[in-house]
Formats: structure tokens, sequence, C-alpha cells
């Protein structure tokens, strides 16, 4: 039995209010951590009607938010301070499990058909495929691995699959979550008891359908279970797609056995799109938005900003609401005034620049960024080193893991997923890390101290 010290559980609650400010509440700080015993945390609330909130509404943020702040595989479990449980005071709650409550394909959006997304050289075969999945489930090609880096439009195609099928059939059993999603119902339902449960739901769709797979996990019990949903579908010739940030042969952190079954369809990947292609992605947004931008405009936009889709989309969004705070049209200074705190073309920053940024920054030498030192004054400016590649170079995780000393994939997603965090949680950080931003879009110059 370990005791939540009081750094820990602050974490958690930094974490809940940050990552879902929805479901937050002022009276959060009222909470209580018990003990930590068994890979279960218990956590005590003042009264019933803020208990059953909590089961209601907070289970996997709950979840989420501990495992990251432990590090560690926990379940999260709700009680009064006098020992009630949700059960005792409100039995009808006992079999509402988180998933059979999320596998509904209602949380789809609307806009992410096939007739909305902008086809180009850099993804054709994944759109085609995804085409062929939908309109053949289970035989065409299945399972369906599509991989690439955020943005280029995997969760679009995922979404587009579960509309094309429901529109043809729907009474089909589809079960769309994200990678995460999995894994915390998978806690929930160890938690429970309920497993026989939680594989009826998982392994009786027609349809399967997992973003982000690379965050299955290194648990064995969770891989487990994913292989043997995965064979039961596959078995019958339910249709299986999954998304990643990488190919199959770079999920290291997963099983031979996995990896071999992903390979046993098609993987097909997504690139970056090609300039032709961010201006039909530009064009076509603006028409299903109903604005109008002008076609100078547009190319400005198109060539200032290469990373990815979601850019483009994010960009025309302040664009937009930068028309209507001013009252006029949008013209070509608009554009420019908009695109000022925009990186310039990603692939001009080079590995050797962040380097440069980060040693003189944090004060450290490139030969130990690059070594084998895992003391914390080394091994924190080299996660900030891979996290900046992650995020303003176009190189894969493979090839920022060997320039930063031979690190494997998985290194530098927990390092991005790090920094990630306390970019969210530390303002002083956040700040410091703009700094660096800043200086390499600018040509890689070194930050004042």
């Amino acid at each position: 039995m370990d005791t939540v010290t009081d750094v820990v559980w602050s974490d958690i609650l930094g974490h809940v209010r940050t990552r879902h400010p929805a479901i937050s509440r002022a009276w959060f700080n009222q909470l209580a951590p018990g003990a930590l015993d068994h890979g279960e945390l218990t956590v005590e609330t003042e009264n019933v009607p803020q208990l059953t909130y909590l089961v209601d509404h907070c289970v996997r943020p709950f979840v989420e938010a501990a495992q990251a702040a432990t590090g560690r595989l926990v379940s999260v479990r709700f009680i009064t301070r006098a020992g009630e449980t949700v059960e005792a005071v409100a039995p009808e709650l006992r079999d509402r499990y988180s998933f059979d409550r999320d596998l509904s394909p209602a949380r789809l959006n609307g806009d992410y058909l096939f007739e909305n997304f902008v086809i180009g050289n850099c993804n054709r075969l994944a759109h085609a495929s995804c085409v062929a999945a939908s309109e053949s489930p289970g035989t065409a090609y299945n399972p369906l691995f599509i991989h690439g880096s955020a943005g280029l439009g995997k969760t679009h195609l995922l979404q587009a699959v579960c509309h094309r099928i429901l529109d043809r059939t729907p009474e089909a059993k589809i079960a769309y979550v994200t990678c995460e999603t999995f894994v915390n119902h998978f806690v929930e339902a160890m938690e429970r008891n309920a497993l026989d449960g939680f594989r009826y739901r998982y392994r009786q769709v027609d349809l399967l359908l997992v973003d982000d797979i690379q965050f299955l996990g290194t648990t064995d019990r969770t891989q487990e279970e994913f292989f043997h949903t995965f064979n039961t579908l596959y078995g019958v010739q339910k249709q299986i797609v999954l998304t990643a940030d990488c190919s199959p042969a770079e999920l290291g952190t997963l099983e031979e056995r996995l990896i071999s079954r992903f390979n046993w369809g098609l993987v097909a990947r997504i690139d970056a799109p090609c300039l032709e292609t961010r201006l039909a992605i530009i064009k076509k947004k603006c028409r299903l938005s109903g604005f109008e931008i002008p076609e100078d405009v547009m190319m400005e936009i198109a060539e200032r900003i290469k990373s990815n889709a979601r850019e483009l989309e994010g960009t025309l969004i302040r664009l937009l609401g930068l028309s209507k705070v001013e009252g006029r049209p949008i013209d070509m200074a608009m554009a420019r005034a908009c695109l000022g705190d925009q990186p310039g073309p990603v692939r001009s920053i080079r590995m050797q620049d962040i380097m440069g940024v980060v040693t003189e920054r944090f004060d450290v030498r490139v030969c130990d960024m690059q070594g084998r030192r895992r003391s914390r004054s080394i091994a924190f400016p080299r996660q900030v080193g891979m996290y900046l590649a992650r995020q303003l170079t176009t190189h894969s995780l493979e090839e920022i893991g060997d320039f930063f000393g031979g690190r494997d994939h998985t290194t530098v997603l927990h390092a991005k997923k790090l920094v990630a965090d306390r970019r969210a949680n530390d303002p002083a950080f956040r700040v410091r890390l703009e700094e660096m931003e800043e200086n390499l879009r600018r040509g890689g110059l070194h930050p004042a101290h």
C-alpha cells in the first residue's frame, strides 16, 4: 500500500483541470487521495451528490491523470468520507460501465466524410484503401493500418469509414475508440471485475477502429487482451482499422506477435501534403465554412503552412476571426498579419539548429546530449531537444532517436509526452519553450539568457 504525496495529487488535479476543463468543478479542491493499493487509487469526496457526479463523469479523466502522474497502470475508485460507494447509494449505476457508453458512433464528426477529404499523392493509397474497406468490410484490406504524423488526416479517414458503413448498414455494430480509451476501458473492467462485459462489447462488433495504437502500452495484460480481441474479430472476418504515427516495424514497445498481425493486411502511409494538395485543402475548407478568401491569400497560406491540414485549418479560423473583429474583408495584409506567428518551412529547421539552441539554453554539451548519461541535468534537455525535433521537423521518430544518441522511437514518444505535459502545466517553462521555438523559426539563432 502506497501513500499519494501532495505533489502527485496536485499533478493529478492539474492534469484533470487542464485536459478536461468541461468536467472540472470548484469543489475538486475538497477531494482527498486515499491509499494506492494494488494498483487502485481511492479518492474521497464530501457527499453523495459529488460521488455520483464523479462516478458518472470523471472515472476516465482521473484514471488518465493518475497514470500520467504516477507512471503506473492504475485505476481510480471514488468513495465518500464516510466510506459510502456509488453501488451502495445508487444501485442502478452499478452496471453503467464507460465501455458500454463510449463505443457509440454518435461521437463522429459530421464533416469527416470521404467527400470532404482532399486527395493527393501524399494520401491516395490510404484514402483508396479506406474506401475499399468501407465497401467490403472484413475482406478487402483486413487489417488496415494507416500511419503518418499528426494532422495529416488519419482520424478523418477512420471516421469516414464509420460514416460510409453506417450509411449502408445502419444497424452495424461499430467500436471507434482511441487506444487510450481502449486501455482505460480495460483498466476499468479489471477494477470492477467486469472483463466478461468488456470482452463482449469489443469482440461482438462488426468494425473495430482504434486511433493511435502506438499507445497500447508496455504492460503484458493490455497487449494480451488486444491480441485476443484482434484474433477473435479477424477470425470471423470483422473489419479492423488501426492508425499510428509510425509504421508497424517502428512499434518497438509492442510484442512481435502483434506487430506481425498488423502487417497481415495493408499498411498505408500518409505523408505531408504538397503545395497543390494544401491549396486544395484550403479551398475545400473555405467552401465548407461558407466564407471567401482571395486566390492570392489562399496561395500565401498554402506556401507558408507546410506541416499539415490541421495547421491550415487553424490558420483559416484565426483569419476569419480577425476579419470579424476588424469588420473588413480578408486581404493579403490581414493574412500576413495573421501568419506573422506561424513557422516558416519546417524543413528549414535542422536537427543541428535544435541541438545548438538547447545546449546553449540549458548549458550542456553536445556530447552529453548524444551520450548515455541519464542524470536529470542531461536527460531533461535531451527530452526537450527530442520534443522540438518532433514539433519542428519532418524527421521520423527513429531518425530523431538516432540523432540523440541512438535512442529508440519509444524514448522519443515518452520525451514528447513529458515535455508537452510540463508545457501545459508550467507557465514559466512554456514561455521558455516558446522562446526557443521562436528563435528556431527565425533561423536557428541562439536565444538570449
